[in-house]
């Protein structure tokens, strides 16, 4: 391979599912005549990040996974050297695919109490088996970011936590699982994403911290994962100038955070790739296309994700790159596409996935993770109140057939939704939250947030919260109910895991 050949090995542009003939036939250009490396699939430019334009073409968005697997047969085909195909699937292919197995949140087997690290392991495992089935070699998970700032607008529900150490375990825990299943995995958003409030989609977030503050919370989970022989690890478009030598840049382009910081003191020496690099926390800062490339590229990333000019970029690099530093990315990337099995590439099938089992090991989990965080269920009186006709059960932002009420019913058969609040001395309340993302709070109306208060101002409430944990301090003061039950996801076994502490 020539210089430009090697060059073009660390661009890994985005690859849409649902997309118009046109756009695939642009990937299709950009394998034969640019020789890219790899593949970073996505659901749709509607649902990409920092992809906030209004699009004027409607896409039939049904089949995606069988979709995905007919576009990597395609794109595999006409490549002249295998492509590394990547996904962002922090919580499994379901992250960008419907009908696919989801796993739970970080947030949620962060509260895994008891041998919590094998068992993100094992979801890791499966996530990772999930993916090699379906011809995906690397996932871009998962989330080292210690989640710091509970406004985080980008982070929350995709952290372990708050704690540093137990953030630093779980995060090497979901690595070895995916690398276990013969998957590549990368820790993200180096130097941690957690204490900002600035989606670096949109703008650039800054940490103000300093060097020695950094290194106990943010860095911490890198370093861990560095010292246990991690080979991959994501930068991230955040500025942190007390690393940069007090420049507000971002880290993807930072060369003193990249080259000084990350390889040569924390002594990083496997591949470095960059976050999405149409984000606008950079996109924005370089209109010469190609002129960001090099710079992230300077800076020390090996393998360069959804760049917008591919061309430009793999000459520009080409201009200022020397032949030693290009052959040493060139091999690593080399070696990585050997290590996950690239080159053995044959004809995929669209798989089945073993539901039974997901289902068990869901089960399994939501056991573990499921808490009652204040108060306690007295079931012996609840059975008392229900034959009385005492007990109603309210269900806010969904339908009143979830599983969780038909869980409750058949337990003590009735129709609990029937019995009317003036009526009951005692009120199950089951929150669906809405949207697992802080905006516009959670997706939940003010008016039904005031409803839900002012039933616990005037009756005794347990409450059952299906969804993101953060979301909790909108439903009003937690000690204000009798009990809260955090049922963390609304998976179906995760109501009926919910519904047994009755």
């Amino acid at each position: 391979m020539n210089s430009i050949q090697k060059i073009a090995q660390c661009f890994s542009p985005a690859a849409f599912i649902h997309d118009t003939d046109e756009n695939y036939q642009a990937i299709e250009k950009l394998i034969q005549e640019q020789e890219i490396g790899g593949l970073t699939f996505f659901h749709s430019r509607h649902s990409a990040a920092a992809n906030f334009e209004k699009r004027a073409e409607v896409l039939d968005v049904s089949g995606t996974f069988e979709k995905m697997i007919g576009l990597i047969n395609r794109y595999q085909a006409i490549s002249k050297t295998p492509l590394l195909i990547s996904i962002d699937g922090e919580y499994g292919l379901a992250m960008r695919i419907e009908n696919t197995p989801q796993y739970p949140f970080a947030i949620t087997l962060g509260a895994i109490k008891e041998n919590a690290s094998e068992l993100i392991e094992e979801v890791g495992y499966r996530m990772g088996l999930d993916m090699n089935k379906a011809g995906i070699h690397l996932n871009l998970a998962p989330c080292s970011d210690v989640n710091t700032n509970p406004n985080n607008p980008v982070i929350g529900y995709r952290s372990f936590g708050t704690n540093p150490q137990k953030v630093a375990e779980f995060s090497l825990a979901m690595y070895q699982g995916l690398e276990k299943a013969g998957i590549g995995a990368c820790l993200k958003h180096f130097p941690g994403h957690g204490d900002t409030q600035t989606d670096s989609h949109l703008g650039l977030p800054v940490i103000q911290k300093t060097k020695e503050e950094l290194k106990k919370e943010e860095l911490l989970p890198f370093q861990y994962g560095i010292d246990h022989g991690v080979e991959m690890i994501m930068v991230g478009h955040l500025a942190a100038p007390a690393l940069s030598g007090e420049k507000e840049i971002a880290s993807s382009i930072s060369r003193e955070i990249i080259t000084d910081l990350l390889k040569n003191e924390m002594g990083f020496d496997g591949i470095v790739i960059s976050d999405a690099l149409n984000m606008k926390a950079v996109a924005d800062l370089f209109p010469e296309p190609g002129q960001l490339e090099w710079e992230a590229f300077h800076a020390g990333n090996d393998i360069l994700c959804f760049s917008d000019h591919v061309k430009e970029g793999i000459s520009t690099i080409s201009k200022y790159a020397s032949e030693d530093e290009i052959e040493t990315v060139f091999e690593k990337i080399w070696a990585l596409k050997e290590k996950l099995g690239v080159f053995d590439f044959k004809k995929l099938e669209v798989p089945q996935f073993d539901w039974k089992s997901h289902s068990e090991l869901q089960s399994r989990l939501a056991k573990e993770y499921m808490s009652v965080i204040s108060g306690k269920v007295n079931s012996a009186e609840l059975k008392r109140l229900a034959k009385e006709g005492k007990l109603s059960h309210q269900c806010f932002f969904e339908k009143n057939d979830t599983t969780f009420s038909k869980k409750l019913n058949h337990k003590y058969n009735l129709d609990l939704s029937k019995t009317s609040i003036d009526k009951a001395e005692k009120v199950i309340i089951s929150v669906f939250v809405p949207s697992h993302k802080p905006l516009n709070q959670f997706g939940m109306d003010e008016e039904t947030l005031a409803e839900i208060k002012n039933l616990t101002q005037a009756k005794s409430c347990i409450l059952v919260h299906f969804g993101n944990p953060l979301a909790l301090t909108l439903l009003g003061k937690l000690e204000d109910f009798e009990a809260v039950i955090c049922g963390y996801q609304n998976f179906e076994e995760a109501q009926t895991v919910a519904s047994s502490l009755f």
